[in-house]
C-alpha cells in the first residue's frame, strides 16, 4: 500500500499520539505494565511503517527514536508535572515530530 506524504502527515501524529496515551491508559487500567509495552509498540509500528512508505526509512527511524524517548522521558517528567500531564505533554511533542519527519 502506497501512503502519500499528506495522508501520512495525519496518520503519523495519530499513532504516535494514541500510542503513548492508550498505552499509559491500558496500563494504569489494568495494573499490567507489559499490557501498556504491547499497546505502546503497536502503535509505534504503525507509525514507523507509515513514516517509511511515506518519507523513508532513515525518518521513520528518527520518529521511532523521537517515539521512544518521549516514551521514557514521560516517567521522569511525571514526578514534576504528574502522570497524565506527562504523557499529554510528550504525546503533543512526539506529534509535531511525527508531522515533521513525513513532512
Amino acid at each position: 500500500m502506497t501512503v502519500t506524504r499528506p495522508l501520512a502527515r495525519l496518520l503519523a501524529p495519530a499513532l504516535t499520539t494514541s500510542g503513548l496515551l492508550a498505552g499509559y491508559g491500558a496500563a494504569r487500567a489494568t495494573g499490567v505494565r507489559a499490557l501498556g509495552g504491547v499497546v505502546l509498540a503497536a502503535f509505534g509500528a504503525g507509525a514507523f511503517v507509515v513514516v517509511q512508505r511515506a518519507a523513508g526509512p532513515v525518518r521513520a527511524g528518527t520518529l521511532t527514536v523521537a517515539y521512544l524517548a518521549a516514551f521514557g522521558g514521560s516517567h521522569p517528567l511525571a514526578k514534576r508535572l504528574g502522570a497524565w500531564p506527562s504523557v499529554l505533554a510528550v504525546a503533543a511533542a512526539t506529534a509535531v515530530v511525527a508531522a515533521a519527519a513525513t513532512g
